[in-house]
């Protein structure tokens, strides 16, 4: 019989937690077909006939969701205006927390950075900076997942790189060319485009193009003599050989790229099928089609130029000017088609550059200030979501599964996103700050909103009390002239 009333009285709380959320969301709510078109419904990047895994990224915005949920029908008389106080402190808590890490890893960065305008002080060990280079790509990748970022794992990203191009280009990107590379997506949706097609008599198609909204690609390039030394292990070179072919190789870098740079870009609406656009290393190449036109242009005018050089060259000794004349026709036929192939390629390279143009968000530092910002919002609007329904209503750690299912189902109704919500990490941010307390029966103890905030004002006070020291074991303040940053 206990049992019985045990397995009910759960059942009643999540019944109520779906209210809670249930009424909100009806309140808010649009009509199901105003939601049609919000609805994402992206497909997996890798298998893009599939459908993909849902994202944990919550495409609103933070002033969004604090409008909503500090309506004041959702909360007793007068905590409407106190929850409203308590998320804004959570807000500022949360970036003004984010901003210190930030500044451990701008100074970490330091001495990899290709944009800096500051004069090089200290000086490293080649250990100390393989320690540095460690550091800051853990540092970044650990933003990237706090903001809600997915991983394109790099051993993977070869069957994304040999799909049909969107903007007609034919691109390839030499993958081993990289020591250290980490690609993230976040967005991954698809976007209308309208094309002209022959088969309408050249009036525009409407067709959806899968996109990636962001784009985060971070790397280092591998030096000269590692990769000497790699082509003369794999390809059974000579060292010199082997440093042709690398030269050859890099002919493709951008000239001001250097390989002891760590860079980091971020780019929008990048289609998918175009990922090889934001490699440093992109060749442009021929497609089939280009090859044949320009292959049979090419093989006709030379074909022809060659037949009418050949009845002049005939007439040589009775007349070599006429010959002469001939053979300059037939160069300049063959320069003619040869230039066409140039053209062609400096066109695609003209395509790529204006569209990495508007593709291009920020670049290096202000790649890791972008992603802070984005990682602080994310946690704040998991946690007023999840508070909003721990402050309201009992819960243990076994109604977790159903109030993570209840708040997805209210951002698809409501908003009309369908995401993975990430209730473990929410809750343990809101129990280390002291927000929500779990008895040892599994149960969640939380601060009423003005209490909440007036928690969250202590915290403020002691802040400072408790910097860490951003001075690093790495390096030395070396003496004399300090030398710029390369």
């Amino acid at each position: 019989m206990a049992t019985v009333d045990v397995a009910g009285a759960r059942l009643q709380r999540k019944q109520s937690l779906y209210r809670r959320l249930s009424d909100l969301a009806d309140f808010d709510a649009k009509p199901a077909e105003a939601h049609q078109d919000a609805v994402r419904q992206p497909v997996d990047v890798l298998e893009p006939d599939n459908r993909r895994k849902r994202e944990r990224f919550i495409p609103v915005t933070r002033f969004a969701l604090l409008d909503r949920l500090t309506k004041p029908y959702l909360w007793a008389p007068g905590q409407a205006a106190e929850a409203r106080r308590f998320f804004r402190y959570l807000d500022y808590w949360r970036q003004q927390q984010y901003f210190a890490m930030l500044l451990d890893l701008e100074q970490t960065y330091e001495a990899f950075s290709p944009d800096s305008d500051l004069l090089m002080t200290r000086t490293f060990s080649a250990d100390e900076k393989e320690s540095l280079k460690h550091r800051i790509f853990e540092g970044v990748e650990s933003l990237l997942e706090r903001a809600n970022y997915e991983r394109i794992d790099p051993n993977d990203v070869e069957v994304i790189l040999t799909r049909d191009s969107h903007y007609g280009l034919d691109l390839f990107v030499d993958m081993k060319a990289f020591e250290r590379i980490a690609i993230y997506y976040r967005g991954a949706s698809n976007r209308k485009y309208e094309k002209r097609s022959i088969r309408r008599f050249l009036r525009k198609d409407e067709f959806d193009v899968p996109i990636f909204q962001r784009l985060f690609l971070m790397f280092k390039m591998k030096t000269f003599e590692a990769q000497v030394d790699e082509a003369m292990r794999e390809k059974k070179m000579s060292r010199e050989a082997a440093e042709k072919w690398v030269e050859r190789r890099r002919q493709h870098l951008p000239p001001g790229i250097n390989d002891k740079n760590i860079y980091l870009k971020l780019f929008k609406n990048i289609p998918r099928t175009d990922l090889e656009m934001v490699f440093p290393n992109t060749q442009v190449r021929f497609r089939p089609m280009d090859k044949l036109r320009l292959g049979v242009t090419a093989g006709s005018g030379l074909g022809m130029g060659a037949v009418g050089a050949a009845g002049k060259l005939a007439l040589f000794l009775s007349n070599p000017i006429a010959a002469m004349g001939a053979l300059a026709g037939l160069g300049g036929i063959a320069a003619r088609q040869a230039m066409g192939f140039l053209n062609q390629r400096q066109r695609y390279m003209v395509v790529m550059a204006q569209n990495l143009y508007f593709h291009t968000m920020a670049d290096n530092r202000g790649v890791i200030l972008k992603i802070a910002a984005r990682g602080a919002e994310e946690d704040v609007k998991e946690e007023m979501l999840l508070y909003s329904v721990l402050a309201k209503e009992p819960a243990t750690r076994a109604d977790l599964p159903s109030i993570d299912l209840a708040i997805e189902n209210y951002l698809t109704r409501t908003f009309g996103v369908k995401i993975d919500f990430e209730i473990d990490d929410a809750l343990d941010r809101l129990i280390r700050d002291g927000i929500v307390r779990e008895k040892p029966d599994g149960t969640f103890v939380t601060l009423p909103p003005g209490e909440a905030a007036k928690h969250i004002d202590a915290h403020w006070d002691m802040f400072l009390d408790h910097l860490p020291d951003p001075i690093t074991g790495e390096g030395y303040e070396f003496e004399g002239k300090a030398v710029p940053n390369p």
